[in-house]
C-alpha cells in the first residue's frame, strides 16, 4: 500500500525538468503468465489470519499507548510509545488490504477495522477505498492521474527529507479535518466540495482531485465521517477531563506511525517515471520488493508491503500469501530475470539510490 498523508503534501514546484530517465519497457509475458499460473491456489484470503493479526496488533498498540500515558518513568514511556507506534502501524496498514478485498470476502472485517482502528486513528477506510485502485489502473500508474505517485527521483534533493518530515503533521491535521472541516462542510457546500476533493484521500499527488463517492461507498463515507467527527470532539473534550498529556502522547505516537509509513512510502517505488503511461512490467520494475533474508523489512513494511512490486503484479493476492508467491516466482524465473530486477536489499540502499537520482543534472 502507499498509505501516504492526505493534507500535508510535497509541492509539485520541486519537480525539475522531467525528462524520461527510462526507455520504454515491453511487457515480459512469461513473467506475467507465471505470476498468474503459479499462484492460483493461494489467492484466497484466510479469515483466521486477518482477524487474529489485526485484532492482536490493535490490542497490543492500544495497551502500549495506555502504558506510555500512565507510566512515570520517561525512558519506559518512550519505549512503550515506540512499541505502540509499531503495532498500530501494522494494524493501520490493513486499510491497504481492505481496499483490495472482494466485497464478499471476510464479512464484517471492514466494519470491525473501522471501529477499532480507522476511526480511532482518524483514517477510516473510505480515505483509501476508490483511491488506491486508481494507482493500480493500467493507464494511470505514474501519471498525473495517479493519486499515489510523485516523480521523487526527478525532484530536487530537498524534496526527500521534506516528504518524510511533513508526515509529522498528519495526525493533528486529521484531527482538525474531522473536528472542524467536516462540520463546516455540512453547513457550507463549497467547503464540503473542497474538503472532499483535496483532503479526503490518502494521496501524495498535489494535483489529484477526488471525485464524488458513488454507490455503497457514499453511504460508508457518511457514517465514517459522522463517527470520525464525534470521536475527534471526544478527543478534544478529553483535555478537560484528563488534561493534555493523554492526547499529546497519543498524537506523538500517531505521528511516529505516520513517519514510519512515509519512510516506507519513500522506498515503495523508484519514482523514476516522468508522467507517461507504463506497461505492467515497467510498473513492476519501478516498484520495490525487499524479500528475505533481511528481517527488518517485516517491521517497516509489514502486512505484505515488503513485496510491493509483486503486489503490483498480483493486486488481489492476500498479504499472507505473498511470501509463498515470491518463493515460487523467484525459483521459477531465476536470478537475472525480469522478476529479479525489482528485488532490493533494504531501505538504506533504496534511499541512497533515490537521493543520488535527485542530484543528477537534468
Amino acid at each position: 500500500m502507499n498509505m501516504q498523508q492526505t493534507i500535508p503534501t510535497v509541492p509539485d514546484a520541486g519537480i525539475e525538468n522531467t525528462v524520461s530517465m527510462r526507455h520504454p519497457i515491453a511487457d515480459d509475458k512469461a513473467m506475467l503468465r507465471a505470476a498468474r499460473d503459479l499462484t492460483k491456489d493461494i489467492s484466497e484470503a484466510r479469515a483466521g489470519i486477518y482477524w487474529a493479526d489485526m485484532l492482536g496488533s490493535a490490542a497490543a498498540g492500544y495497551g502500549a499507548i495506555a502504558g506510555a500515558i500512565l507510566v512515570e518513568n520517561t525512558v519506559v514511556a518512550v519505549l512503550l510509545g515506540v512499541v505502540a507506534a509499531l503495532f498500530l502501524y501494522r494494524a493501520l496498514l490493513f486499510i491497504h488490504e481492505i481496499s483490495h478485498l472482494h466485497k464478499n470476502a471476510l464479512p464484517g472485517f471492514r466494519t470491525a477495522w473501522n471501529l477499532l482502528v480507522g476511526i480511532i486513528m482518524l483514517t477510516p477506510s473510505y480515505m483509501y477505498e476508490g483511491v488506491h485502485t486508481l494507482h493500480h489502473a493500467r493507464t494511470r500508474y505514474g501519471t498525473v492521474e495517479d493519486p499515489e505517485y510523485l516523480p521523487l527521483a526527478l525532484m530536487k534533493p530537498w524534496s526527500l527529507p521534506l516528504f518524510v518530515v511533513i508526515a509529522v503533521l498528519a495526525p493533528p491535521a486529521f484531527l482538525f479535518r474531522f473536528a472542524v472541516l467536516v462540520p463546516l462542510g455540512a453547513i457550507i457546500p463549497p467547503a464540503r466540495k473542497l474538503v472532499w476533493e483535496r483532503a479526503s484521500a490518502l494521496s501524495i499527488n498535489p494535483q489529484f482531485r477526488r471525485r464524488p463517492p458513488e454507490g455503497d461507498l457514499k453511504r460508508r463515507v457518511f457514517w465514517q465521517e459522522v463517527l470520525g467527527t464525534v470521536w475527534s470532539w471526544a478527543l478534544i473534550a478529553s483535555i478537560f477531563v484528563w488534561g493534555w498529556k493523554p492526547l499529546l502522547v497519543a498524537l506523538a505516537i500517531f505521528s511516529l506511525t505516520a513517519v514510519l509509513n512515509q519512510l516506507r512510502t519513500l522506498v515503495a517505488h523508484l519514482w523514476e517515471n516522468d508522467g507517461e503511461a507504463m506497461t505492467v512490467t515497467a510498473q513492476y520494475l519501478d516498484s520495490v520488493n525487499v524479500p528475505p533474508p533481511g528481517f527488518l523489512a517485516e517491521i517497516w513494511a509489514p502486512v505484505g508491503l515488503r513485496y510491493h512490486a509483486l503486489h503490483h503484479l498480483l493486486p488481489s493476492m492476500p498479504y499472507h500469501s505473498l511470501p509463498e508467491a515470491h518463493r515460487r516466482l523467484a525459483a521459477h524465473l531465476g536470478t537475472g530475470s525480469t522478476y529479479d530486477g525489482a528485488n532490493h536489499s533494504g531501505m538504506f540502499t533504496l534511499v541512497g539510490r533515490i537521493a543520488r537520482s535527485t542530484m543528477r543534472p537534468r
